[in-house]
Formats: structure tokens, C-alpha cells, sequence
């Protein structure tokens, strides 16, 4: 504690100076711990990561889409093989769904119900080929190839945005956008099989032009190319995805055709149940 009692008349004035100048270090040096103390929030947060996570995030929460496209695999061979693809999607107070179809050639056909919670947490529902109900879709399974391409069922969610652990790593170029480049890290509350994901974002729109991820238990890499970004009704989105996986021959290709960006979806649009109804109907 600092003494705050003034020095005695009968002190001489060098030592009413010498008390002055140690009672102003005194306090000196207690405003710069309570400086260290409690920093600034100014300099605690780092104003470009809270810019893309704060824009990344936001563009998911405005999701209220219809989709269609197809998915097509290209083997080492340069075979193609592609697939039907539809999907819906729409935040509502609990979260994120997205109802996404894959269909084949013949009747074989995937559907798949995806939950994201607000705080990030994941879950999925499915009817697989050859199943007439939908079930939840266990968590070992979400690695798993959809339809054979380089595409897993956790790879139609952009999670990691949500995920606790976030760095923004040095800029760089991606082409020629200028790109923040943004490392996303699970924690333990985080369901995933990846170990961690690298987004290169653009500055000027704040969508990813090119990620990176890691799959978790190897030292195998995930690559996932944008291409024909676009805007509609003031929201970003690519025409195309590409995906392939480090060391294994050939890719995939999700292409988006057809669309709407504003299609005022409601919670019934996502009842799997009625998928599953229509499907065994089909039959």
C-alpha cells in the first residue's frame, strides 16, 4: 500500500522532493502492473481474425437455399461417374439443416439430413441405398465416401468455422486474390476426423477460394478448390468444388446448376421422414 500522508513540516524541502519523487515512482510502477494486469481488449483480439470468423460465419447464418447440380467422380483413368445432386438448406434458431439427395443412374440413392448447432455441434441422419428408414448416421462412418468420391458426409459442412480453437496465420496470395489465411483447430467438444482445417479466404468478399484439410490418425491431406464465385441477392457462392485427396489419383467435382438463394424454406422442408416416404413410394 502506497502511504498517502503528507511529509512533516519540520522535513527539509530536498526531502520533500526526494518523498515526492518516490511516493510518483511508487505509483508509476503500480499503474504499469495493473497495466499488465488487465490488457487491453484492443490488443487482446486480433481485428482481422474476429473480421473473418465474424463474415464466415455470418454468411452460413443467412442459408436459406435451394441447389442442384451433379457430383461427379473421375477416376485415375479419367473415367467419369456422376450423380444427381440436390440440396436445401436454412438456418433456423437452433442451428443449421441441410437436406442433401445423391442419386445414381439406376434408383440408388443417398439422402442425408446434417444438423449444425449454433455452438458448432454436428449431427447426421441418413437413408443410405438399400435402406427403406432413416437412421442416425454413426460418427465413424462420417469419413465415409459419398457415392464413391473424394467427398466424405462431414465434407457438406463448413463446421470448422464454428470450431473454439482459431489463428489467423500470415497473409497470402491464393492466384491473384489477397487472401487471409485462416488455421481451424477441434477441440474436444468438436466431432470431426480431421485434425485440423486451412482456409484461404478472400479479403474483399470473405469467401474461401481454397482449403486444406488434415485427416486426423495420417499425414493425409484433403484439397478442396473454388471456382466461379458469385454473387446472388447480396450472397457469395462458388459454382464449383473440387476435391482430391493427397496421393490418391484423380478428383471430384460438385457443380452447381441450378439455384436459388432466397427460397424461404420452413422446418417441414427438411422432414427425412417424407423423403424416405416418397423414395419407397419410387419403388
Amino acid at each position: 500500500m502506497l502511504d498517502c500522508c503528507p511529509p512533516s513540516r519540520r522535513y527539509s524541502k530536498a526531502s520533500r522532493a526526494s518523498y515526492a519523487f518516490r511516493a510518483l515512482s511508487a505509483c508509476a510502477v503500480l499503474l504499469m502492473l495493473l497495466s499488465l494486469a488487465r490488457p487491453s481488449r484492443a490488443l487482446a483480439v486480433n481485428p482481422d481474425l474476429e473480421t473473418v470468423l465474424t463474415g464466415s460465419r455470418q454468411r452460413i447464418e443467412k442459408s436459406d437455399y435451394r441447389v442442384s447440380g451433379r457430383l461427379t467422380g473421375v477416376d485415375d483413368s479419367g473415367k467419369h461417374t456422376s450423380y444427381k445432386f440436390a440440396a436445401r438448406a436454412h438456418w433456423f434458431p437452433d442451428g443449421l439443416r441441410m437436406l442433401c439427395e445423391i442419386t445414381g443412374a439406376g434408383s440408388e440413392k443417398t439422402t442425408l439430413l446434417l444438423h449444425m448447432s449454433v455452438s458448432g455441434r454436428i449431427t447426421i441422419d441418413a437413408i443410405l441405398p438399400g435402406e427403406k428408414a432413416a437412421g442416425p448416421l454413426p460418427f465413424e462412418h462420417w469419413g465415409d465416401s459419398i457415392a464413391g468420391t473424394d467427398f466424405s458426409y462431414e465434407d457438406m459442412f463448413e463446421s470448422w468455422f464454428f470450431w473454439k480453437n482459431q489463428e489467423l496465420l500470415p497473409a497470402q496470395k491464393y492466384g491473384a486474390r489477397d487472401c487471409f489465411v485462416l488455421k481451424s483447430t477441434p477441440g474436444p467438444q468438436d466431432r470431426t476426423h480431421y485434425d485440423s482445417v486451412t482456409s484461404w479466404i478472400d479479403r474483399n468478399i470473405l469467401y474461401p477460394v481454397h482449403v486444406v484439410k488434415s485427416i486426423r490418425g495420417g499425414a493425409q491431406q484433403k484439397e478442396f478448390i473454388y471456382y466461379g464465385l458469385r454473387q446472388v441477392s447480396g450472397i457469395w457462392s462458388a459454382a464449383r468444388i473440387e476435391a482430391q485427396v493427397q496421393g490418391k489419383p484423380g478428383s471430384s467435382m460438385l457443380v452447381i446448376e441450378n439455384g436459388s438463394a432466397k427460397a424461404n424454406l420452413k422446418r417441414q422442408d427438411f422432414d427425412l421422414s417424407r423423403s424416405g416416404a416418397q423414395a419407397k413410394k419410387a419403388k
